[in-house]
């Protein structure tokens, strides 16, 4: 399925946190990824614009000049070194899945990454987010057997980095 072209992708923008925050709530809840060792209790999650305009981050929303559908952005690994970032808090609303608009976002993402002179990139999610793990795979993240870094997220399954 192609893309809606009313659809687009953008830096994030203060006014976007209410609903940044409101679809990551929502997309982790349908996944069952509540509770303590998620990043649906991350602080940032109420304040992304404030997060992701920080040195050596960025935070891209997907939508339309009225409603906001999704998103995800790079952020320095906690814990972590230097060179290696993290692709974080990359959810969608559902009627934007399976549109091609995930690979898009992960691009845009790791272009960021290498302009912000990062060598990897790396992320956590869960195995039950089917979809997204695939798509990790297609672009060329390699699982790994253990967490990097500190992120907190002690509940997460599935780890994955990708050299840049």
């Amino acid at each position: 399925m192609t893309p809606d072209p009313t659809l687009h992708l953008r830096p994030i923008e203060a006014r976007d946190n209410a609903a940044m925050a409101a679809i990551i709530r929502e997309v982790m809840t349908e996944y069952g990824a509540v509770g303590a060792g998620y990043s649906i209790n991350d602080p940032e999650v109420d304040q992304m614009y404030e997060a992701y305009t920080q040195e050596r981050s960025r935070f891209f929303i997907l939508g339309s000049d009225e409603r906001v559908l999704g998103g995800g952005g790079i952020s320095p690994l906690a814990g972590g070194e230097a060179q290696v970032c993290e692709l974080k808090k990359m959810y969608f609303l559902p009627e934007a899945r399976g549109r091609g608009w995930g690979k898009r976002l992960v691009h845009q993402c790791l272009v960021a990454a290498r302009e912000l002179d990062y060598t990897q990139c790396y992320l956590e999610t869960v195995e039950r987010m089917q979809r997204a793990n695939a798509l990790y795979h297609q672009l060329g993240f390699r699982p790994l057997d253990q967490a990097l870094g500190c992120t907190g997220h002690g509940s997460c399954n599935a780890w994955y980095l990708l050299d840049l």
